[in-house]
């Protein structure tokens, strides 16, 4: 192995030297970069290939410490190799160093350092001591390093050599505490570390970000212990050994640790840290004092003095993984190198010290001379990288003492006296800084200046005093990073500490991005200038022209938090002469400053200044006018001027006025809040209308606030122009000068009652208000000022709604009614649901009929009009045109007002264009008059003044809260217009809505329909000159008892016969009229007799006339709201004789169980249907007893509707509740089940019972062979045997089914338990679902589709042939299910005829078997089966065929019991010998994809080529050349080259041969075990070259291909010698079988992916993965890397045992299978992950993976197909294969088309459905009709699928083309074949074609 080799490949090399030329520029100062200055200060060469040899040669063969496992061969070659590279590759280096101007010393600064090595493996020492970088680091090394920052979410660790590793939360602590405080998680990292702590860690990743076109790398740590020990026992502690523990929980007497391990824990005693304070969680370093191994137990000690002295030892069995870092071991000086010392420790083991990690801390020019050979020195492991086995050590004196070395300096500061102690060329100046204490400095010799240094030594001389610059610390080694370059020491700012909020800086642009520009001050700092700030426009999308690459601008900082540095270009900030506001405590009230708008709300805007510091400025301190809105006015990211108004620094709020100095305005007459004010109109807005108050105060009155009903307000906006005047305005609020205003005339009648103060609001009052918002959760209501209410949505409407937009809208005017106030949270709970806020006056209606004529006034000039068509009068008019709304109608004297007669007010009259009319007018609105011409109206005002016999009365007779009839003339859109017959006709106008019912759907009325109402406000009183009508539902006031005239009635009573009208039908009743003003109701089950199932309305009809009987009066109801008083009945039985005798006193409920009851559906539920059955008895329907068929039960709520006639039977009866359980008879009567006889009541009779056929919902499918759970009602379930599911057995019954899905069964059994629970047996199969009998046996008379199930152990005789489920399987046999009454067992020897190694593989729960039975046993209940094929009886054993029998040559039929990529396993028949056919001899043509042309159980034919007997080896062959034309009769020459495979059920024919046999122990491909890894796997789904043997060599087609097919033949046999190299080896009797046996063979066959694989598997036999994936790691990197077939089954391996073993099982997959792209073709991984998932049955992951795939290649035809393949294995429709296939003819080139189409098509033959394939073929062949290849492959499809009729009429077509002659033989002998393979009998069509194509030669040949 050579290590360096591989580090070359990953850039580590001479990509770029360390001691290039001297960068130009200064560019790294932050902390973070410190590590890449320091080691590009050092000197940075490439790997070597030698490493150092171990220090004793005469140790122990076996494999230790860092020994190579390598031959001394392999060694040689990997040396030669290596050095060949390096030369090569250092000769690159000088020669880049040379074109570029470098160092031209000749020196190789690219040879060793930076590069890791660790075990003896070549001989040749390094030059240089191991250093870690960020280009060397890896995962799964170990560190040590020194905790510099504990944040909330990860801790910052300073690492060796000056890197910064980060640790996130979750990586901290392996401990999880049981707390459930939130504080907790965020301060884990404090609980756990503290700042300056020495701790051990394990890299987990390194991440790569690129930007700024370099690479910048972060490592991401951990200091969980289960990943640092990971492999620590017991055995491996030692005495003295120091470890890292974690404090798991603090006990009385000390503390029990945690190592991460499971297998021992840890004590301490408290007196060892009695003065210390430890705390769960914390880690800390203790040494090991004893070890308890019968209790495994560590005791340990935290005592500093004996953990500074503790010394590991030298123990049996130390290996790299025991080495920690941090642990002190004692060493031995084994050579000095050029940057630092070597030492060898342990015996095995060797280390490096660098420069900066030696003893002394201020290393001279005479370093060196303190170091001699074999020195004794102690040190401490300072990382371990386990890959390279590089150890890194430290002499340090403070880290010997194990406390951080001290360093007073800081980043930035400037010490003027540094004194030059030690000047190395090739890596820069070491120094002495004179600090309060002495410390050490380094400069990197790219920090020494600013121009090129050719010769450091000759410019710097050891003891020279210079000016230094720090630029960070190297904290683990104590050592200052410093720079002398001149521009170092120029500008102000040179680190993030010197950057101050508000200063001005000159920066240059390094990059612009969309979200803003990085640029960079000349001290190397960068800051972010966001694309806001780019600018001072408003909207600012791109970056601006001026800044450019390398353009330099003036900038001034906005704020510099956690080095985060932001700046500004906005010109008024950058040009500010005004204070710097950068701190809450620096506002000062009166500070004049600049900030800029983040935020504008309505109520005021948000404002940021310097540093974070946030402000607010309300709406009143903007400076706007009163009808200006902030957005108007000022836009987000504007720079102001503002002044401080309040500042409390304490909660970080400042309040900001733009107006820098306000006028103080006093006014005396300033209105208040809830005042009536006028106001004339200034001017409009689109939002508002700006008024002036009281002729100095301005005031604006939003849109919405201009009228209670939404319509009007847009109406009224329309038609305002300034000098309008507002007689009534109320004052809602003021905002500084500004006072806001409404118009609305709710609020401004009810001023007086609007609350402006919570203390004025009291529950159970309803006060007026205004919707000011509305969120999901309900609506915000506004009074005066800025009380506001809360409503939630269910308070807020009475039906529930999914949004409260739809019900409500902002502004809208409300009546709310409060519930609860709680002044001291200062919190109002509202109701608005009109139920409890409806308006009991005429308020609504009248503001709408006000300001209606207000807006007409506004409207017309001259409103005379209006006084000539008065409601109630009689107009002339002129028929103007008949449109379908109604008649239009002209007047002559007023040419703009329009008449509008409706169609159902025209009456009789017949009208026609041009004719004249005379109308009643109902209504006059917005320039339109409603007219009528029904007589009644009419005569009403002809009449009104002479006096009659029955004389009317008039409008004026009329009272204020009389209940009054009213008819319907026409409805608008808020309110309707009534007419009273009572009172001459009177006109009266009802509303239809109310406040908050303005959006909500309300009640419809319907011309001519009659209500009742009552007056609200007669016309001589009512503002708006008209008659108020308000519904009887509205009004709270209880009327007058309707018309004067009315008498008194109460001759009616229970009993009585009346005659009733009907005036309304709903779906379950019938509402009537009767007697004077009296209503009634007839119930649905009161119209019809029980038996009669029609609907009882359907010949009814609104207006007719019926004899009724009252039955009952009316119960009062709140919640329904009733409106009549009767009960009637119009049942024939009741309108018959007297009512006293048909009815009895009280009903009762008198429905036996099982009697048949009609009911009628009042409500659907999703599971329930609710019925009435009579007035006062109700009933219900479950889902499950209203049908068995699913069909029915999916369609459950549409099959029924509200009022249908639903017939069933009783099931219970619930007194209490009135109510009945029903089951549905449907159309098949009385079910079976259900006794003519009624029964006695019982609630709870059992009504299922067995025989029933009913329908279930699978409640749960139970896991393994359970079965199913099936619901048959509310709360009884039923159980379905595994064998009870379907009639045949079928491997996968249950699949198809899922949980929710309706099925219909029937019930086998039902009992009770000994507890009282009842027991219901369903079955689900088919046969027994048949009520039929008759039918029954027609419809399963195949024995094969349905297989009676075994009832009784009696019906079983030995030898007898029964199938059944795998129940239980253990280690002696397994249990088999034959039915839900009958098991049976089968013993370990009666499995199979073959050793069974592990059964429960084998035979897994739930697989279906076919077997004999041996033996029963009825008294005991056992019954034993045996599925071997044969018997081992003598005369069985007579017939087997042995090796003697068979001879080379011989013909043998066979079956497939193995798929290989290398062949096929065949078991020939009517014997156990197995015979290996290899893939090269499968067909005369190539194979290209074995696993898609056989399978397991395949019947074939062979031919035996070679008997070995002593190896027990038969070798055969399949070629078709092999056999005669008389003997292959069975087979065809078909181009896929596939053997057709034997229907098993044709072997009954032949002599001898026993069914029993025949069923195949194969072994398919998901029971292969994970590393049994097939070379070509990835291929394995590969349909790319299918076919391509077949095609026809043609003309130029034949001559272009001949050199291809060469090298394909040429690599076919290569890859044979391969395979038979692997088989070879695969069948040695000497294979391994031991851990040491494997290494054996794998250090003679290092680059063997097959050793590898087996030696893996072995490892996973023992139960150790972790090994096996260890081993799986040595083989990626032992095998040569130009083998990368080797690797890449190895890779396929690692996959396969993750997806066993990983835990998560997807992640560990999807981890190594990322790791494998990188090393291995893209293409192939996928394909051999998505084998694996097919595999493994994964087929949603596998359906991810393709859909990846086909994004990714989506130019390979081959991943189309395997995308078609899979979607087809899965059973999509047609419709998603054919989009599938069009995606895919849109991405392939033009090239691959074709073959993609005529792949598909075979695929859809072989997977899908044939007629599919059938058409693409035709298709395919339309355009390419003389294409033999086509019709070669189409003909081999038909000739699979066996018709014989579509097989000759497409050979016929084929045929009939004009084709040269070579192809037309070509098909023509094909043709022959067919007809010869159909057998003797068809003779007669053998030479029909063979005359066929003698006359096809004979036409080509010239006359």
């Amino acid at each position: 192995m050579a290590p360096p080799r591989g580090d070359r490949k990953k850039g580590k090399g001479l990509g770029k030297p360390g001691l290039g030329p001297d960068r130009k520029q200064f560019k790294k100062h932050r902390k973070e970069e410190v590590a890449e200055q320091g080691e590009d200060g050092e000197q940075q060469q490439q790997p070597a290939a030698a490493a150092l040899l171990a220090a004793a040669a005469d140790e122990a063969d076996f494999p230790r410490g860092g020994r190579s496992l390598l031959s001394r061969d392999e060694v040689a070659e990997a040396r030669a190799e290596a050095e060949a590279d390096f030369e090569r590759e250092g000769r690159k280096g000088k020669g880049k160093r040379k074109r570029k101007g470098g160092d031209s010393s000749g020196f190789d600064a690219d040879d060793d350092l930076g590069t890791l090595f660790g075990g003896a493996t070549t001989g040749k020492l390094p030059r240089f001591a191991n250093r870690i970088t960020l280009k060397n680091i890896s995962p799964n090394m170990k560190l040590w390093g020194v905790v510099i920052e504990v944040n909330q979410k990860d801790i910052v660790v300073s690492l060796p050599g000056g890197m910064r590793g980060f640790i996130r939360s979750e990586d901290v602590c392996d401990i999880s505490l049981q707390e459930n405080h939130k504080d907790s998680e965020n301060s884990i990292c404090a609980e756990v570390v503290h700042v300056g702590q020495l701790v051990p860690c394990i890299v987990l990743r390194v991440d790569d970000d690129k930007k700024e076109g370099k690479v910048n790398r972060r490592v991401w740590l951990s200091l969980r212990l289960s990943l640092l020990y990971k492999g620590l026992s017991l055995d491996a502690l030692q005495e003295g050994m120091v470890l890292a523990a974690q404090v798991k929980s603090v006990e009385d007497h000390g503390y029990i640790l945690h190592f991460g391990v499971s297998s021992f824990s840890g004590f301490m005693q408290k007196a060892d840290k009695a003065n210390v304070k430890i705390e769960s969680r914390q880690l800390m370093n203790c040494v090991v004092k004893s070890v308890d191994k019968v209790r495994a137990i560590v005791h340990l000690s935290s005592d500093d003095d004996l953990l500074s002295k503790s010394v590991i030892k030298d123990l049996k069995g130390l290996s790299i993984d025991h080495l920690i870092p941090g642990m002190m071991i004692n060493a031995r000086v084994h050579s000095v190198l050029e940057n630092g010392v070597m030492l060898s420790f342990l015996t095995y083991f060797s280390g490096t010290v660098d420069i900066f990690n030696l003893s002394n801390s201020f290393p001279t020019g005479s370093w060196k001379d303190d170091y001699s050979k074999n020195k004794k020195v102690n040190a401490r492991i300072l990382f371990v990288d386990p890959s390279t086995r590089a150890v890194g050590l430290t002499l340090n004196k403070h880290l010997l003492q194990l406390k951080v070395p001290l360093i007073d300096v800081k980043a930035g500061d400037i010490y003027d006296k540094s004194k030059v102690l030690r000047v190395d060329k090739r890596a820069g100046l070491f120094l002495e800084i004179p600090s309060p204490t002495p410390s050490p400095g380094f400069v990197s010799i790219h920090d020494v200046s600013d121009k090129d240094v050719k010769n450091l030594e000759k410019k710097y001389k050891e003891g020279s005093i210079l000016r230094l610059r720090i630029l960070g610390v190297r904290h683990l080694e104590g050592v200052a990073i410093g720079t002398v370059k001149d521009s170092a020491f120029e500008g102000s700012v040179f680190t993030h500490a010197d950057v101050k909020p508000g200063m001005l800086v000159r920066a240059k642009v390094v990059t612009v991005e969309p979200f803003g520009a990085i640029v960079q001050f000349s001290s190397g700092v960068k800051a972010l200038c966001p694309l806001p700030h780019m600018s001072e426009l408003e909207h600012v999308v791109k970056p601006p022209k001026k800044f450019k690459v390398g353009a330099e601008l003036l900038f001034r900082v906005l704020g510099c938090k956690s080095k985060r540095i932001t700046v500004t270009y906005k010109k008024s900030l950058v040009k500010s002469k005004l204070d710097v506001l950068a701190s809450y405590a620096d506002a000062k009230i009166g500070l004049v400053t600049h900030g800029w708008i983040t935020k504008i709300e309505k109520h005021g805007c948000f404002l940021k200044f310097y540093n974070g510091v946030q402000g607010f400025v309300s709406r009143s301190e903007l400076g706007l006018d009163a009808c200006n809105e902030a957005e108007s006015v000022y836009h987000v990211g504007q720079v102001v001027k503002c002044r401080i108004v309040s500042v409390v620094p304490a909660s970080r709020k400042i309040n900001v006025s733009f107006i820098i100095s306000p006028n103080r305005v006093i006014q005396a007459d300033t209105p208040k809040l809830g005042s009536i004010v006028s106001g004339v109109v200034e001017r409009l807005t689109p939002a508002a209308v700006v008024v002036s108050v009281n002729g100095f105060s301005k005031g604006t009155i939003l849109n919405e606030h201009l009228a209670d009903y939404h319509g009007q307000a847009a109406q009224l906006k329309n038609l305002l122009k300034p000098g309008h005047e507002f007689n009534q305005l109320l004052v809602l609020d003021i905002e500084g000068q500004n006072l806001v205003l409404s118009a609305k005339h709710s609020l401004v009648n009810s001023a007086n009652d609007i609350p402006s103060e919570i203390l004025q609001m009291h529950a159970g009052t309803v006060v007026h208000g205004y919707i000011c918002n509305i969120i999901e959760a309900g609506c915000f209501v506004r009074f005066l000022g800025h009380l506001t209410g809360f409503s939630p949505k269910d308070k807020a409407v009475d039906r529930p709604t999914e949004k409260l937009s739809d019900a409500f809208y902002v502004g809208q005017s409300v009546r709310s009614h409060i519930l609860n106030v709680n002044a001291e949270s200062a919190r109002v709970k509202l109701s608005l649901q009109r139920s409890m806020c409806s308006s009991t006056d005429t308020s609504f209606i009248q503001g709408y009929f006000l300001l209606d004529q207000k807006i007409t006034a506004l409207k017309y000039s001259n409103v005379d009009w209006v006084n000539t068509f008065r409601i109630g009068s009689l107009v002339d008019g002129e028929v103007g045109a008949i449109e379908e709304y109604g008649i239009i109608l002209n007047f002559k004297d007023h040419p703009d007002v329009v008449g509008l007669i409706e169609h159902h007010q025209l009456s009789d009259t017949i009208v026609e264009v041009g004719s004249s009319v005379k109308g009643f007018v109902l209504d006059l609105s917005d320039g339109v008059v409603n007219l009528s011409l029904k007589k009644e109206l009419i005569s009403s005002v002809k009449g009104g003044g002479t006096k009659k016999k029955r004389h009317r009365a008039a409008v004026a007779d009329l009272e204020l809260h009389e209940e009054v009839n009213a008819i319907v003339e026409t409805v608008k859109e808020s309110y309707a217009v009534l007419s009273i017959p009572e009172y001459n006709s009177a006109i009266g106008f009802a509303p239809v809505m109310d406040y908050n019912s303005q959006l909500i759907p309300h009640y419809n009325y319907n011309n001519g329909q009659r209500i009742t109402v009552v007056v609200g406000s007669i016309p001589s009183s009512d503002p708006s000159g008209r008659l108020i009508l308000l519904p009887k539902a509205s009004s709270q006031v209880s009327g007058l008892s309707g018309s004067k005239k009315a008498k008194k009635n109460f001759d009616h009573k229970v009993g009585s016969l009346v005659e009733a009208e009907v005036i309304d039908i709903k779906p379950l009743e019938l509402l009537v009229k009767f007697g004077l003003n009296l209503h009634g109701r007839i119930h649905i089950t009161e119209v019809l007799e029980e038996d009669c199932m029609d609907h009882p309305f359907s010949k009814l009809r609104i207006g007719q006339k019926l004899s009724a009987r009252i039955v009952a009066e009316a119960e009062p109801s709140r919640k329904s709201g009733k409106s009549f008083n009767w009960e009637l009945s119009i049942r024939p039985s009741m309108l018959k004789g007297e009512f006293e005798e048909l009815t009895p006193r009280k009903e009762e409920l008198n429905y036996p169980i099982n009697g048949i009851v009609c009911a009628y559906v009042v409500k659907v539920d999703k599971e329930w249907v609710w019925l009435t059955v009579s007035r006062n008895v109700m009933a219900n329907l479950y889902i499950l007893d209203s049908s068995s068929e699913p069909s029915e039960l999916n369609e459950f709520q549409q099959r029924y509707s509200v009022g249908q006639a639903v017939k069933g039977c009783t099931i219970s009866v619930n007194r209490e509740k009135r109510l009945l359980r029903l089951k549905a008879l449907g159309n098949q009567g009385v079910p079976k089940n259900i006794d003519k006889t009624p029964q006695s009541v019982s609630p709870t009779a059992e009504h299922t019972k067995q025989g029933d056929i009913i329908g279930g919902r699978i409640q749960k499918i139970l896991p393994g062979v359970g079965g199913l759970v099936v619901q048959i009602g509310p709360h009884l379930h039923g159980r379905v045997h595994y064998t009870e599911i379907v009639d045949s057995w079928v491997p996968e019954p249950l699949s198809g089914l899922r949980e929710g899905q309706f099925v219909k069964c029937k019930v086998l059994a039902v009992s009770r338990s000994s507890e009282g629970s009842l027991r219901v047996d369903l079955s689900l199969r088919s046969s027994n679902l048949c009520t039929d009998s008759s039918h029954s046996r027609r419809l399963f008379d195949d024995s094969v589709t349905c297989t009676p199930r075994v009832e009784k152990i009696s019906d079983l005789c030995p030898g007898t042939e029964v199938k059944g489920y795998v129940k239980n399987v253990n280690s002696k046999g397994c249990f088999i299910m034959l039915s839900r009454m009958v098991e049976a067992r089968i013993f370990l020897s009666n499995l199979s005829d073959e050793y069974v190694e592990n059964p429960q593989k084998d035979f897994p729960v739930g697989k279906l078997v076919h077997g004999r039975v041996l033996s029963t046993d009825p008294s005991s209940g056992k019954v034993e089966l045996s599925l071997r094929k044969s018997t081992g009886s003598k005369s069985e054993r007579l017939n087997d065929i042995s090796y003697s029998d068979l001879h080379e040559g011989d013909i043998v039929d066979g079956q497939v019991k193995r798929v290989e990529s290398y062949g096929l396993f065949v078991t020939i028949r009517s014997s156990d010998l197995v015979g290996l056919c290899h893939v090269s001899e499968l067909s005369d043509e190539p194979v290209l994809d074995i696993n898609s042309s056989y399978k397991a159980g395949d019947m074939v034919k062979a031919k035996i080529l070679k008997i070995d007997e002593e190896r027990h080896r038969i070798s055969l062959g399949m070629k078709k050349s092999y056999f005669s034309s008389d003997l292959s009769g069975g087979t065809n020459d078909n181009d896929d080259n596939e053997i057709v495979p034997m229907d098993i059920s044709h072997s009954l024919q032949i002599p001898g041969y026993d069914r029993a046999l025949l069923v195949p122990e194969t072994e398919p491909r998901a029971s292969v075990l994970p590393l049994q890894v097939s070379l070509d796997e990835s291929d394995g789904s590969d349909q790319d070259d299918d076919n391509k043997g077949y095609e026809i060599a043609n003309g130029t087609e034949a001559h272009s291909k001949k050199s291809e097919r060469r090298l394909k033949e040429k690599a076919r046999k290569q890859r044979e010698l391969e395979i038979n190299a692997l088989e070879e080896r695969a069948l040695q009797n000497d294979i391994p079988r031991t851990p040491d046996e494997f290494e054996k063979l794998v250090r003679s066959s290092p680059n063997s992916s097959f050793v590898w694989i087996k030696y893996m598997a072995c490892l996973l036999d023992h139960a150790d993965v972790e090994k096996a994936r260890a081993v799986a790691e040595r083989a990626l990197k032992t095998i040569k890397g130009d083998d990368q077939e080797e690797k890449f089954n190895v890779w396929v391996a690692y996959i396969n045992l993750e997806n066993e073993y990983g835990s998560p099982r997807e992640e560990a997959v999807k981890r190594i299978f990322q790791r494998a792209l990188q090393y291995c073709d893209s293409k192939r991984v996928h394909l051999a992950l998505l084998a694996m998932y097919e595999r493994t049955e994964q087929y949603q992951l596998a359906d991810e993976l393709l859909d990846k795939m086909t994004k990714r290649f989506k130019t390979s035809c081959k991943i189309w197909l395997c995308r078609i393949q899979f979607a087809l294995k899965q059973g999509k429709d047609v419709e998603y294969i054919k989009s599938v296939v069009n995606r895919a003819l849109l991405s392939l080139p033009q090239r691959k088309r074709m073959k993609f189409l005529r792949q598909t098509a075979i695929l859809e033959f072989k997977c899908g459905v044939p007629e599919e394939g059938r058409s693409r073929f035709e298709l395919i062949l339309r355009e390419y009709p003389k294409r033999t290849d086509i019709w070669s492959v189409y003909l081999d499809q038909e000739i699979r699928l066996g018709d014989t009729e579509v097989i000759r009429a497409l050979f016929e077509r084929a045929t009939c083309l004009t084709l040269p002659l070579k192809k037309m033989m070509f098909l023509l002998k094909k043709y022959v074949s067919f007809e010869e393979s159909l057998g003797e009998d068809n003779k007669e069509r053998v030479e029909y074609v063979k005359q066929k194509a003698r006359e096809y030669a004979q036409s080509l040949v010239p006359s």
